[in-house]
């Protein structure tokens, strides 16, 4: 990685963790150059232009929430434990200050369409795949029942997120992150083939 990488993936790494926090939109050229010690013109250098920050900034997002929730789950065993896994990681990304990215990218960008809301669509449907893949193998390997609907699955499990982040952050309910595992767990439940006696 050349000086000029380096120096561009800390501007994003930090332009990340602002973004979590005061939105994609408050996140200038010029509270950037200031929070690196950069001038704006060597900042502006390295993206071009504000929209293309923004599409920067939601595309490190997309690398981090990658390497954070997802390379740790795919070292799990196949099937309902994966599933677990990335429902386990997802809770603690959503914890961190400012809470999930992607919920608060999405309220802030819906109205908005350009590259931003662009990138961001593509990152939430990337990981919805993924969490209907990850259901889809839970079926193969015999931990989930045959009839169930993997992406039906997976929009239940994005719907018990978007949940938790609502209650937890917004409301502040202090029981949120119960009630979040308490919904996963009667949809894994409610996923898994039927017992012998229960047919």
């Amino acid at each position: 990685m050349t000086k000029g990488e380096e120096t561009r993936q800390a501007i994003l790494a930090r332009a990340f963790e602002l973004a979590t926090v005061i939105g994609v939109s408050g996140v200038t050229i010029g509270r950037l150059a200031e929070e690196m010690d950069l001038s704006k013109s060597g900042l502006f250098a390295h993206f071009g232009s504000k929209e293309a920050l923004d599409v920067a900034i939601v595309e490190e997002a997309g690398r981090q929430f990658i390497q954070a929730v997802m390379v740790p789950a795919l070292r799990q065993p196949r099937g309902e434990p994966r599933v677990q896994a990335l429902f386990d990681n997802w809770i603690v990304w959503g914890q961190r200050p400012g809470g999930c990215f992607f919920v608060g990218a999405s309220a802030e960008l819906d109205d908005r369409p350009g590259p931003p809301r662009d990138a961001l669509v593509r990152a939430s449907r990337d990981w919805i795949d993924e969490l209907a893949k990850a259901a889809r193998i839970a079926i193969r390997e015999g931990h989930f029942a045959s009839a169930v609907d993997a992406e039906q699955f997976a929009f239940e499990l994005y719907g018990i997120m978007l949940s938790c982040h609502q209650f937890s952050r917004f409301l502040r309910e202090p029981d949120a992150l119960v009630r979040t595992r308490t919904a996963f767990e009667r949809l894994t439940a409610a996923s898994r083939p039927a017992s012998p006696r229960s047919r």
